[in-house]
Order: C-alpha cells, then sequence, then structure tokens
C-alpha cells in the first residue's frame, strides 16, 4: 500500500512538474486548463459506448437522415477551415517541414498556429457525434475496435499535444490529417445524400489506402526529425511512430478483411466459370450422347437381322 502511495504522490509532483513547461499561451483556452474535462468528455463517450446499444436493443432505429448530411458536410467545412489555417501559418511563419521546433512567443503566426491546433483537438471531440450516430441509427457493426480505439485515443492524446507543444512539428500531421478528413467527410456527406448519389461512390476503399499512407508519411517524417537531431521532444517522436504503426496494423486489417478477403481470385472465378459450362454441358448434352450411342447399337442391330435374313434366302434358293 505504501508503494502505491509513493507512486500516486510521484505522479501528482511530475504532472506539477510538466505543468511549469506547459504553453502559457493556451492554458486559458477552452478545454486547456487542465485533463479533466477532456477525460470527462472521452469517459462519457465509453460509457455511451456500452449503455448506448442496450437503450436501442427494442427501439427502431433513427434515420437521422438530414443530420447527418449536416453533420457531416459540416465538417468538410471545419477541416477545409483547419488545413487553410494551418498551412497559411506555417507559410507566414516559414516553417520547415524537415525540423520545426515550437516557438512559444506571442508572435501572430504562431498563435494562428497554435488556434489552429486547437481547432484541430476540438474537431477530434465532435468526432465522438460518428459513433453515437452509429448507434442511434442501429449500425453497431460499425463500431469495431479500430473505430473506437482511434475516436477515442486521438481527442485524448491531442490534448497532451496541444498543451506542451502547439506549434512547432506537431503542424504537419494535423495538416495532412486534416485533409485527409476533408474528402472522407465529403464521402460520407455524399453518401448520406441517397442511393443517387451513392451509386456514383465507387472510391470508398481508396480512402483507407489513402490512410494507410498517412501512416507511412507520418512515420517517415518522424524518423527523420530524429535523425536530423531535431529540437523537439524526442519521447513525443518515438511515441507517435509507435502510435502510427498501431493504426497501420488495424487499418491495413481493415483493408484485407473489407477488400480482399471476401474478393474470389482469378483462379477461383476462372475455375468456377469452368465448372459451370462443364456442370451445363453435362446435363444438356449427356442425354443427346446417350440417345446417339443409342441409334448407333439399334443401327447395327437392324443390319445385323438383315444379313442373316439374306444367308437364309440363298440358302433356301440353292436348295431349290
Amino acid at each position: 500500500m505504501e508503494i502505491v502511495t509513493h507512486l500516486i504522490n510521484d505522479t501528482i509532483e511530475l504532472y506539477k512538474w510538466s505543468l511549469t513547461i506547459a504553453d502559457k499561451r493556451v492554458e486559458k483556452w477552452p478545454l486547456m486548463d487542465g485533463p479533466l474535462p477532456t477525460l470527462a468528455i472521452s469517459t462519457s463517450y465509453l460509457l455511451f459506448l456500452w449503455l448506448g446499444p442496450k437503450y436501442m436493443k427494442n427501439r427502431e432505429p433513427f434515420q437521422l437522415r438530414k443530420t447527418l448530411v449536416i453533420y457531416n458536410f459540416s465538417m468538410v467545412f471545419l477541416n477545409l477551415f483547419i488545413f487553410k489555417e494551418l498551412f497559411m501559418a506555417a507559410r507566414a511563419a516559414q516553417y520547415s517541414y524537415i525540423c520545426q521546433p515550437v516557438d512559444y512567443s506571442e508572435d501572430p503566426n504562431e498563435v494562428r498556429m497554435a488556434g489552429a491546433l486547437w481547432w484541430y483537438f476540438i474537431s477530434k471531440g465532435i468526432e465522438y457525434l460518428d459513433t453515437v450516430f452509429f448507434i442511434l441509427r442501429k449500425k453497431f457493426s460499425q463500431v469495431t475496435f479500430l473505430h473506437v480505439y482511434h475516436h477515442c485515443t486521438m481527442f485524448t492524446l491531442w490534448w497532451i499535444g496541444i498543451k506542451w507543444v502547439a506549434g512547432g512539428q506537431s503542424f504537419f500531421g494535423a495538416h495532412m490529417n486534416a485533409l485527409i478528413h476533408v474528402l472522407m467527410y465529403l464521402y460520407y456527406g455524399l453518401a448520406s445524400c441517397g442511393p443517387k448519389i451513392q451509386k456514383y461512390l465507387w472510391w470508398k476503399k481508396y480512402l483507407t489506402i489513402i490512410q494507410m499512407v498517412q501512416f507511412h508519411v507520418t512515420i517517415g517524417h518522424t524518423a527523420l526529425s530524429l535523425y536530423v537531431n531535431c529540437d523537439f521532444p524526442h519521447w513525443m517522436h518515438y511515441s507517435l511512430i509507435c502510435y502510427a504503426i498501431t493504426f497501420i496494423i488495424l487499418f491495413g486489417n481493415f483493408y484485407y478483411q473489407t477488400y480482399r478477403h471476401q474478393q474470389p481470385t482469378r483462379r477461383e472465378t476462372a475455375s468456377s466459370s469452368k465448372a459451370g459450362r462443364a456442370f451445363s454441358n453435362g446435363t444438356l448434352n449427356g442425354p443427346s450422347k446417350a440417345a446417339g450411342g443409342a441409334a448407333l447399337m439399334g443401327s447395327k442391330e437392324e443390319k445385323t437381322q438383315e444379313n442373316s435374313g439374306r444367308r437364309k434366302r440363298k440358302g433356301r434358293a440353292k436348295r431349290d
């Protein structure tokens, strides 16, 4: 028990010390004063994952078509705004895409960058509604481990990013991810418009491919930052690499199960088509071959009878 008490006290002291090096510019911004509001939202999200399906068990699913159209296209514009702000702030501050330390000054461009990253963090909290809508529509199969892991960890971990490193190297991943979410929510928005639009949405699997490419680029960019010894917390770099690897594994499994595992190979397709032709030929041509064989046997018997008849007549003629 004493060991546990010491461990808790040491953790509290470490947290208090970490606050002394936190970004002073963001400490008065919404949700940034302490971790409890963010943890409370994430805990409520996990609680809804448990209670939501039970509440909807004996109820009809909500349609929410208009709500989904408004929500998805609103997320398109929000992520487009975040992407634009990150791009403009990075360009104005002359950011390097290889190594960019955090500037904690009150420079307008740096404050703009911190603000854009804060909006990115907020967007991850809003994305919890993806899961809420799935459950209210009783699309329980969509609420996978990958879905929950992605949503819950992104919102919670980005609070750490904004609290301590609201700028510098942090902009790269958010910049890339915001653009991908523009495409993703555009797809969902169009899909929620109904069957007339859905038939043109053939490019869903390419969104998954783009997401996996994003994680590989993240690992490469982070490894390059470590290689050049960039002035950015190295523990965050190593943590980001491990985090990206988990997404590569999970998204790769999702892609295989969804787009590869269920598709028959060319050999299987060719063999099934040959078997189909053989089966049809067997049923169609089999009786005709049997009939032909019977006719051939019948003709042979008729010829044998005719020959025997001729021999008998010749024998009678000789005796006469």
